[in-house]
């Protein structure tokens, strides 16, 4: 059986991974010879995915950001499409990454009718865009959504699509997760000492526009808290000397470590993080947060008055409840100042660590059961035989 999974960006990378682990267990317990090609990222190689090209870096938020990567992205799809041309695969999943897999999925509608398209985690679009022609575009070439997301499964439930939730897939990931005291001491922390967990980036934009930020930010509070220290996942390694330039400006008491995101966060008393994949991490570890979101400020302009762009929350675990259960902090309310505020309420103050723990506790039982990479495994090994 020959899977071609279609992924792009570091979060992307990441669940792409993850389903690729699962196709090969589940695919090994039931005795099914597979073969999985893909675009993605090095965690999708470390699972064994054959990789087309490599997507993880190729990523932006934001009109003026996204110029850069128009042609690379514009040379990947076409490489891809010539080779789905000449080797159709038995089945196609798209796994977010918005743009290109709707492009990709339509030249396969049009040019390889007979190969069904599973689409799982499905673009974001549905929540602050609910009418766009990409939806309608999403709709047409989906076969099957995966859905993460109950209300995600009733909102293209509502639009013809054929669905089926099967909870969300970070639930597998954390399961594994160590406890605060054995992450501490294999990252040769002390257990007492207060510990912030920085996530400012997972594409290089997000770098320019949070680091510095953030860094003037710590350095605030490490006057006001002195036995502090800082934790910094670097999510790719392309990125470690630019975050090491910059870092070392402030004379911080920190640690940059190569990927290990999960043990910071279990680590963590504390983190400031940009909006993504990170927030709903970090909230299913109950590591209370501050969300940062910043973009150039001619997309942010664009966005405002000229696309009316308005979206109720940015991040994961507020979209998922439909209130702010973590503070978010959008271009130009993200000062120094207000994040200096709001990281030690959140750091400090008893009573909103624990509003912000229960609020946890309540989204946490809307992401459905653990188990959940095993259960698309079977979905996307079995779609054919539920056709015939």
């Amino acid at each position: 059986m020959k899977i071609f999974v279609s992924t792009g960006e570091v979060s992307g990378d990441l669940q792409g991974s993850l389903l690729v682990e699962a196709l090969y267990r589940q695919a090994k317990l039931q005795n099914i010879p597979i073969e999985i090609m893909a675009l993605g990222g090095d965690a999708m190689i470390s699972a064994g995915a054959d990789l087309l090209g490599n997507t993880a870096a190729i990523g932006s938020i934001g009109i003026i950001e996204a110029l850069p990567f128009i042609i690379p992205t514009w040379r990947m799809q076409n490489r891809v499409k010539a080779y789905l041309r000449d080797n159709p695969p038995d089945l196609l999943v798209l796994l977010d990454y918005m743009g290109p897999n709707v492009s990709l999925g339509k030249y396969v509608r049009k040019n390889l009718p007979q190969v069904p398209i599973i689409y799982y985690i499905a673009p974001q679009s549905w929540v602050w865009s609910p009418n766009n022609k990409t939806i309608e575009q999403f709709a047409e070439i989906t076969d099957l959504l995966l859905a993460i997301f109950p209300e995600e499964a009733r909102f293209f439930e509502q639009k013809g699509v054929n669905v089926k939730w099967v909870g969300h897939p970070l639930l597998d990931r954390i399961e594994k997760a160590s406890t605060k005291e054995v992450a501490r001491q294999s990252l040769g922390l002390e257990v007492d000492k207060p510990v912030i967990a920085l996530f400012p980036a997972s594409r290089y934009q997000e770098l320019k526009y949070h680091l510095p930020l953030i860094c003037k930010a710590a350095k605030q509070l490490q006057t006001k808290i002195p036995e502090l220290h800082f934790l910094l996942p670097v999510s790719l390694k392309e990125y470690y000397g630019t975050i090491e330039k910059i870092v070392e400006k402030y004379d911080l008491s920190i640690t940059l470590l190569d990927g290990r995101g999960i043990e910071a966060m279990a680590a963590a008393d504390f983190a400031i993080a940009k909006s993504g994949t990170v927030n709903l991490e970090l909230a299913l570890l109950n590591v209370p947060q501050l969300v940062l979101c910043l973009v150039n400020p001619l997309t942010m302009w664009i966005a405002r008055n000229i696309l009316k762009f308005s979206i109720p929350f940015m991040s994961p675990p507020n979209l998922i409840m439909m209130k702010e259960i973590v503070p978010e902090l959008l271009q130009e309310d993200a000062t120094v100042e207000c994040i200096v505020e709001k990281s030690l309420e959140l750091l400090l103050n008893n009573e909103c660590r624990q509003k912000t723990l229960s609020n946890y506790k309540e989204m946490r039982l809307l992401l459905g059961e653990t188990g959940v990479c095993d259960r698309v495994a079977n979905e996307i090994l079995h779609y054919k035989n539920t056709l015939e």
